[in-house]
């Protein structure tokens, strides 16, 4: 059975295209993204497959 583990992390809008990328190449997998505190922000929700 494949574990996960999650992460959630602002995002700029003026970066989230970089922002994004970066998570990715961590291997991170982007899940929604939703509003954050304030119109310059949102929250990105991410998984990556847990190492055993």
């Amino acid at each position: 059975m494949t574990k996960w583990e999650y992460m959630t992390a602002p995002l700029l809008v003026h970066a989230t295209k970089q922002i994004l990328d970066n998570f990715g190449e961590d291997g991170w997998e982007l899940v929604q993204v939703v509003p954050g505190p304030n119109p310059e922000q949102l929250v990105a929700y991410f998984k990556r497959e847990k190492n055993a």
